[in-house]
């Protein structure tokens, strides 16, 4: 927050965001409680607006995010806040002149200019950040977008609300953020073109099924598309269901409406936040199963909270509503269901910064808008078909929950990785302290081999844990016979490796299937012992890594040699007979494990003796501690 990398950057954008919704708000107030218009009824201000706002999303994302690829994002920024300020200055003359036509267009200018800032702001993250960054700086970016929602829809309606006077404060106030907002982009760092010979597509349709189908290429970048465009579907039937669920679940008034609000994005801020410090410096994909998990578990107790409540007539003031004990279970579910929103998002749009290719990064991030854009109609008709079959709003949220639990379970078991990182991330926060020393020696990108020492039933997750990128694993095939870790293994794709002696075919196929990894860009991760060892110390290395090496003729292709400590001797390593997991307090839990991560070495130079002395040395150098 005080580096120009960052700071400018993210004071634009809170600024932006925040004379969004203080506009928007304002206006909708104003439509809804104190001009009377034969041809825009008050019930239908708030649809109208939101979709006035919502239109350039979805017919000029995919021309915005071709913009931010070609050209510099300062220049971008500079030029979307200034036309900001030209929009804000017309919104200014329409609430001067009370001219809802002019404040209306005003709204689909607003929408056109947040259209436009949308594919930089994510496009710029990661051409500033670094990869241990990335997750902390999406998380500020978080709170700082909802805390300006917040912040803007509390000063529209207080604004406003100031009689006679109150649309004029609203125009001052807009027109001195738009100028607040292209001050702080004058500081913004130079944002070099990612791709500038690209020729502009500008059919919106063609582009944005060509920017999906580029996506659909890493399966995990398009699901992370799909469930942050689901995250907006979850989030909306909430947003536009707050006033209807205070006034006719809780029996509170407008207050109570507005406390849920700053409940809700003070819950998602707090979530956003904690991803970087639950992630520790890397794309923590493992929270994304739990913020789903979270948003699903928190929103049928609220359904179960509400159901709970006596019955009550009338309409509470907000200190008549705080006085209440059990409406504070209904703050808290609501605080802590959007908590788990902020960890369910953050990692996700992490994860596609980091895996997008970077000539094309602004242009999925457009995609992903316009997905969102689609998703939160659908959202909005879904719950208005339910209010109008006759479920109650409490009962649509409790639907929005069940839904979310399918909508999880179908993006974890058709993209492992999330399941698998929660694995790992459950391992090495609750039963180990689980350190790593020479993470940077691991490739950003490009095939490599990782090569470890093999001292449990848990390594591979281990390993999982400390990489940024996926990792297929050559693995012993009887490891996949082990109830919950077989079913792990298998659902992340491991190749299972026979001796050959036992069965020739499966031994020949897992090495055609390891040299495919590499072929396709990947890490390969292999346990070169062959097995787990029986007695803790470090036994001889297998030929294997050869027979992967010899068919791959590329001499630059790195092989990282690692060292698992202090690990002999827990639960997943085996005892003096040969078994395992039999004592499952037998060093106690959190205890203290490393994994040490040696230099690459080129793939002309590797042999097994000399894999073997590298992998010893980190253990030598770990038993001297």
């Amino acid at each position: 927050m005080v580096q120009r990398r960052f700071a400018p950057f993210f004071w634009t954008q809170f600024l932006g965001a925040a004379n969004d919704n203080l506009f928007k708000f304002a206006l909708t107030v104003l439509l809804t409680y104190q001009l009377h218009l034969s041809w825009l009824p008050p019930e239908q201000a708030g649809v109208v607006i939101g979709a006035l706002f919502i239109t350039p999303f979805l017919l000029l994302s995919a021309t915005s995010g071709q913009l931010a690829d070609k050209y510099d994002r300062r220049m971008l920024i500079r030029a979307v806040k200034t036309l900001e300020i030209a929009i804000m200055a017309l919104a200014a003359w329409g609430f001067w002149r009370g001219s809802v036509p002019v404040l209306l267009a005003c709204v689909l200018l607003m929408g056109l200019h947040s259209t436009l800032f949308g594919p930089i702001k994510y496009a710029y993250l990661p051409q500033h950040l670094t990869a241990a960054e990335l997750t902390g700086g999406n998380g500020m970016i978080g709170m700082g977008t909802f805390v300006a929602i917040l912040l803007g829809n509390v000063a529209g309606g207080v604004l406003v609300a100031t009689p006679v006077v109150g649309p004029r404060q609203v125009a001052v106030a807009c027109l001195l953020l738009a100028i607040l907002g292209r001050l702080t982009a004058q500081a913004i760092p130079p944002s070099p073109a990612t791709d500038p010979g690209l020729p502009i597509n500008w059919n919106p349709v063609s582009e944005t099924w060509r920017n999906l189908k580029l996506a659909h290429q890493q399966l995990a970048v398009f699901r992370s598309l799909l469930g942050i465009s689901w995250l907006w579907f979850f989030g909306a039937v909430f947003l536009a269901g707050f006033p209807v669920f205070a006034k006719d679940a809780l029996h509170g008034d407008a207050h109570v409406a507005s406390l849920l609000l700053v409940v809700f994005s003070v819950g998602i801020a707090t979530g956003s936040l904690l991803c970087e410090w639950l992630s520790r410096g890397q794309v923590e994909i493992g929270l994304v199963p739990l913020g789903a998990l979270g948003m699903s578990v928190f929103t049928l107790d609220l359904y179960a909270a509400v159901t709970a409540l006596p019955p009550m007539t009338g309409e509470m003031n907000l200190a008549a509503f705080l006085s209440l004990h059990a409406h504070w279970r209904v703050l808290a579910d609501l605080a802590l269901m959007a908590l788990s929103a902020g960890l369910y998002s953050v990692p996700m749009y992490a994860l596609i910064q980091l895996r997008t290719p970077v000539t094309h990064r602004a242009r999925i991030i457009a995609a992903n808008n316009i997905l969102n854009a689609l998703f939160m109609i659908v959202s909005a008709l879904a719950a208005g078909a339910m209010l109008a079959a006759g479920y109650t709003v409490t009962q649509v949220f409790a639907a929005a929950g069940l839904a979310n639990l399918a909508v999880g379970a179908y993006i974890f078991l058709i993209v492992p990785e999330y399941l698998l990182r929660f694995a790992a991330f459950v391992l090495t926060r609750l039963v180990y302290r689980f350190r790593v020393e020479g993470a940077h020696h691991v490739p950003a990108e490009g095939p490599a081999v990782l090569v470890c020492n093999h001292v449990s039933y848990v390594d591979a997750v281990l390993l999982l844990a400390a990489s940024p990128r996926p990792l297929r694993f050559l693995m012993d095939h009887r490891l996949f016979n082990m109830p919950v870790l077989g079913w792990l293994f298998r659902l992340g794709k491991a190749i299972p490796v026979a001796p050959q002696h036992e069965d020739p075919k499966a031994y020949d196929a897992a090495f055609t299937a390891a040299r495919e990894v590499l072929a396709e860009g990947d890490l390969l991760a292999i346990f070169p012992e062959g097995g787990i060892t029986s007695d803790g110390q470090l036994h001889p290395f297998k030929g294997g890594i050869m027979k992967i090496l010899a068919e791959r003729p590329v001499a630059e292709l790195p092989v990282v040699p690692m060292a698992l400590c202090s690990l002999w001797g827990s639960y997943f390593s085996r005892i003096e007979d040969g078994r395992a997991m039999v004592r499952p307090l037998r060093r106690g839990l959190r205890n203290q494990v490393e994994l040490r991560i040696g230099a690459p070495l080129p793939a002309d130079a590797v042999t097994p003796e000399r894999l073997h002395t590298e992998v010893a040395t980190l253990l030598a150098r770990d038993s001297t501690r």
